[in-house]
């Protein structure tokens, strides 16, 4: 043990750190000290709002700079995507009859948009007979099956028709007989357009492991729009070989190339891992699929610029409307229904 020591003895004097750091401490805070501080934390703060200020410059400038090439508010729609892919995605995978019900509410949502755009043209569409025509489409095709399907669509169709001719015959104001042949022809084709193809999804879905060809095909889809929309961004500039220019003039053949080679990869990748199929079967998948894909595309374009408008709503923010998003999927459905009858006995057990 250390030795204390003695009375007279005179303690050992402290390090010179240690007396520093007590005559600090004793060292009373002034005025000066404190406004020094203060300085410093507002210079502090002051650089992190430059700081912050200046990435929001340029992040309004870059997305203002997409916005003018694209048309579209691009981080809102990559935003909306995903999340609806992710609910997508996880009904197919887990539950896969909760997908019908996604289906329900986007056939719902599509016709209404559709009829309403419709009508403002001048058309007389009828949303009520549409809606309750469309929910026995997709509850016939997931329920009874591809044959019973069609006997539902004829129905679905008379129900149309004839509400329209009745509603028609009660109004008696006048109008054409052309006039009214043509409301018949369009509500028609409103129920064979949105709700019937709507319904071959739902069909394709109720076969044994129809949900990985539903997913398949959807992917397929989204898959070649994006590899269209890079493509067409990265090499198609300022529209230098337009596709179809009284249709669409932002769509390119640059555009169509990219998505060519994204349809066709991605189409050998998901036969190969998903669909267990052969690879080469990916490509013939691949390929119908950016068939319909762009012909569905098109095809809304060209009833949009018939009817005078850009997009058909403004419910889905940097996308348009709901069936501008199911422009190209609407016909890939049946086209999936139909290449599951064929490739599907080719699958690898």
């Amino acid at each position: 043990m250390p030795e204390a020591p003695d009375a007279g003895e005179t303690p050992p004097a402290a390090p010179p750190s240690r007396r520093r750091g007590d005559a600090a401490r004793r060292a009373p805070v002034t005025d000066d000290t404190v406004t020094a501080i203060e300085s410093q934390l507002r210079s502090m703060r002051t650089d992190a709002e430059q700081h912050i200020a200046h990435a929001r410059a340029e992040f309004d400038h870059a997305n203002e700079r997409l916005k003018q090439r694209t048309g579209r508010d691009l981080i809102v729609a990559i935003l909306i995507g995903v999340a609806i892919g992710v609910v997508v995605v996880a009904s197919l995978i887990f539950v896969k009859w909760l997908f019908a019900f996604f289906a329900l509410g986007a056939m719902v949502l599509a016709v209404f948009e559709f009829s309403r755009a419709l009508q403002v043209s001048g058309r007389r569409v009828d949303v009520v007979p549409q809606l309750a025509a469309g929910i026995l489409l997709l509850a016939s095709g997931f329920l009874a099956g591809l044959w019973l399907h069609w006997v539902a669509t004829l129905v679905a169709v008379a129900i149309v028709i004839v509400w329209r001719l009745t509603a028609q015959m009660v109004a008696a104001d006048g109008r054409s007989h052309t006039a009214v042949l043509a409301d018949v022809l369009v509500g028609a084709f409103v129920q064979l357009y949105v709700p019937f193809l709507t319904s071959m999804a739902l069909i394709l879905l109720a076969e044994d492991g129809g949900e990985w060809w539903v997913l398949a095909f959807l992917v397929l889809a989204v898959v070649a729009d994006t590899g269209a929309y890079v493509s067409g961004l990265t090499f198609g500039r300022g529209g230098r070989h337009p596709m179809a220019p009284r249709i669409s003039p932002k769509k390119t053949w640059e555009g169509f190339a990219g998505a060519c080679v994204a349809a066709l990869a991605a189409g050998v990748l998901l036969a190969v891992f998903m669909l267990g199929v052969p690879w080469w079967t990916g490509l013939i998948f691949g390929a119908v699929i950016l068939a319909t894909a762009t012909v569905g595309d098109l095809g809304e374009s060209m009833v949009k610029r018939d009817l005078g408008i850009k997009d058909m709503s403004s419910w889905l923010p940097g996308h348009g409307g709901v069936l501008d998003r199911l422009d190209s999927i609407l016909p890939s459905a049946t086209a999936a229904l139909a290449l599951f009858y064929l490739l599907s006995p080719l699958g690898v057990s």
